[in-house]
């Protein structure tokens, strides 16, 4: 099965780091540094988006496999606790795989697993041409 590429681009510039991958849970790790801070000192609320969008299309592109690509519909992210220092979790899991879409649920916890974000993804499923099987 090909698998979706990881470890670049703008998640590998985020440092960001896969601990699980598979196509029914994706856990990355990252370290809070002063880079992803906003103006007021605390993590940046992209930087929770980037890592809900990362784990689930990850995982969802992962259990759509040769079938084709997966790509994001939609992203709502929820912000619960300020974070400024410290690692960060995001476990992502699937709460729906159909045929033409995917509904991938995302946690983040501190390093006292504490909830500080929660979102999900809804991704189309695609087929090589570009075709998605639901319509």
């Amino acid at each position: 099965m090909p698998q979706p590429p990881i470890d670049v681009g703008f998640t590998k510039l985020l440092g960001m780091r896969f601990v699980e991958i598979s196509a029914d849970k994706v856990v990355l790790t990252w370290k809070v540094t002063p880079q992803l801070l906003q103006p007021f000192g605390i993590l940046h609320g992209g930087v929770h988006s980037t890592a809900v969008e990362t784990a689930a299309s990850i995982g969802a592109g992962y259990w759509w496999g040769e079938r084709g690509k997966v790509v994001g519909v939609s992203n709502q992210t929820d912000f619960i606790r300020a974070v400024r220092d410290g690692t960060l979790t995001a476990t992502g899991v699937p709460i729906h795989r159909g045929r033409s879409q995917q509904l991938w649920q995302v946690e983040i916890t501190d390093e006292q697993a504490r909830l500080v974000a929660r979102g999900q993804v809804r991704l189309q499923n695609l087929t090589e041409d570009g075709w998605s099987p639901g319509q």
